[in-house]
């Protein structure tokens, strides 16, 4: 391994001898000068890792010398070493941008920790990272040997998000390849524990919160004890997106945070259905018979609004004054809202819709650029964060907190890096989406996905007599035969929702109060 090069400057270098021959010991290459104008050349001519920087030379002193080091290599460390505890000195010299200082007399322990910190915190930071990873992931599969419930399932879809943002800021390949390879297994094993205990959890009472159970466990009691809410459905964000912008809101908001399941197909016309009306998609169905009666995908989600009000009258709740909605389809229309947010401000209930991230994803498949910028869930996730910097959905929620509404934040369901296509086989009036289909007499890999031919058993509506569904497993995506190339080109390394994974299924949910 190549030893890490150290410039030491100081005029008095001959009485610094033993700390250079302890360092040297530990494995570090050192080089001297003896004034600002010797180390400055050196710098300008030599690789170093750090320079260790005294700050009363003659001639050109340290802070001189500092600032000409930065013009030369602006992101090489310098530790100043000073016999002055001068704020105002210690101030300039942080300004300039030292990484660290120490104080005369200096012990070699000292110089030590303060090089190992600079120097070899990245590398002590991975092989502590990887530590605790194989701890966590062991920790799982030995869940998933037991008796796997519900809230295992919510668990491990926080420890995998939390792992996908501590490997966003320092990336490691072969890390990365075994957080990819563990994500795959386990969405594997989530798939084959639903196979199991869907059809249970959706008919039965002591299910975990599923879509339909939502509002009534978390906004109904806060309604109804008086609270003000402001409710943000955010659509397609998935658990590791809202963790990465959570931190942004912290300053402004006490945040207690949860996740819940999103039903099957994980799909807008379906999961936010179902989490405006309180019911599934069956009840909405024999309830509001217009809404899934032609199967026109377009319009599924045209009166999330009525359902909604039902909802709250339904649960006994009497608002003063009338409910508010707005679906927000564009940053153009989402300014518009920023502008006028205080028109709300004296509501009782307030309901927003923002598509951004849904649009985002589907765009991101047919816009080159896109696939470019956001070729990764990293990067996507990255992307993600920026929008929500500069959008008026923080602007709106930066707004709210200096009022006394509680904030409920909150998704229809998630999405998934899709890789591999499953082939389909259907009619031409098959529905389009990749991840989870209806129409008559479907067909597909069972091994790949689920044919569900009594759509009644999973509380999902008939768009007609022979209405079956296919619902894709893990991250496949389906193809039809008669164009399987051109899909798989298009359509591979594309996100996609409606199926079954942890990433489309395990939805966050935030309840936030002003600070």
């Amino acid at each position: 391994m190549t030893k890490k090069k150290i410039l030491w400057v100081d005029d008095e270098i001959d009485s610094l001898k033993p700390h250079l021959l302890f360092l040297e010991q530990k494995g570090f290459e050192m080089h001297t000068a003896i004034s600002g104008d010797d180390a400055i050349a050196l710098v300008r001519d030599e690789q170093f890792d750090l320079v260790l920087l005294d700050e009363m030379m003659p001639g050109k002193d340290g802070l001189t010398t500092l600032e000409e080091i930065k013009e030369i290599k602006p992101h090489l460390p310098v530790v100043m070493v000073t016999k002055s505890e001068e704020e105002t000195l210690m101030e300039e010299a942080i300004g300039q941008k030292i990484d660290d200082y120490l104080t005369k007399p200096v012990n070699p322990s000292q110089v030590l920790m303060v090089t190992k910190r600079i120097l070899d915190t990245k590398k002590i930071i991975t092989e502590s990272r990887m530590k605790r990873y194989i701890t966590d992931i062991n920790k799982l599969n030995q869940r998933l040997c037991g008796v796997m419930e519900p809230q295992d399932w919510l668990d491990a879809a926080r420890v995998l998000a939390g792992w996908d943002l501590e490997m966003d800021q320092d990336p490691d390949e072969g890390l990365l390849q075994t957080h990819g390879g563990s994500r795959r297994d386990i969405n594997l094993e989530f798939t084959k524990y639903l196979e199991k205990n869907y059809t249970n959890w959706i008919c039965s009472n002591e299910r975990p919160t599923m879509s339909p159970d939502l509002l009534k466990k978390y906004m109904i009691p806060l309604l109804k004890g008086g609270n003000k809410i402001l409710l943000l459905v955010v659509d397609c964000m998935r658990l590791d997106q809202w963790l990465s912008v959570e931190p942004l809101l912290s300053e402004f908001y006490n945040i207690d945070r949860d996740a819940y399941f999103s039903i099957l197909p994980s799909a807008t016309p379906f999961a936010r259905n179902a989490l405006f009306a309180g019911m599934f998609p069956d009840d909405i169905s024999k309830n509001y018979r217009n809404i899934y009666r032609e199967g026109n995908e377009g319009s599924l989600n045209r009166i999330e609004d009525v359902l909604l009000r039902d909802l709250l009258e339904r649960e006994g709740v009497k608002l003063s004054g009338a409910l508010r909605y707005e679906k927000i389809f564009d940053n153009t229309e989402g300014e518009a809202l920023a502008k006028r947010t205080a028109d709300y401000y004296q509501s009782e209930m307030v309901a927003f819709v923002f598509n951004f991230l849904d649009i985002l994803a589907h765009g991101r498949s047919n816009n080159i650029i896109l696939r470019e910028i956001a070729g990764s869930e990293a990067a996507f996730r990255s992307l993600m964060k920026s929008w929500f910097v500069h959008s008026p959905l923080f602007s709106i929620l930066k707004s709210f907190a200096s009022r006394d509404f509680t904030v409920i934040v909150t998704s229809d369901h998630g999405s998934v890096l899709c890789s591999r296509g499953t082939m389909a086989h259907g009619k031409k009036d098959t529905s389009t989406n990749l991840r989870y289909k209806y129409g008559g007499n479907l067909n597909c890999n069972t091994k790949e996905a689920w044919l569900i031919k009594k759509p009644e058993q999973y509380r999902l509506p008939k768009f007609g007599l022979a209405t079956t569904y296919l619902i894709a497993k893990e991250d496949f995506f389906f193809v039809y035969p008669n164009n399987y190339n051109d899909y798989i080109r298009q359509f591979s390394n594309s996100f996609q929702h409606g199926g079954i994974s942890l990433e489309e299924m395990v939805v966050p949910i935030a309840v936030m109060t002003p600070k």
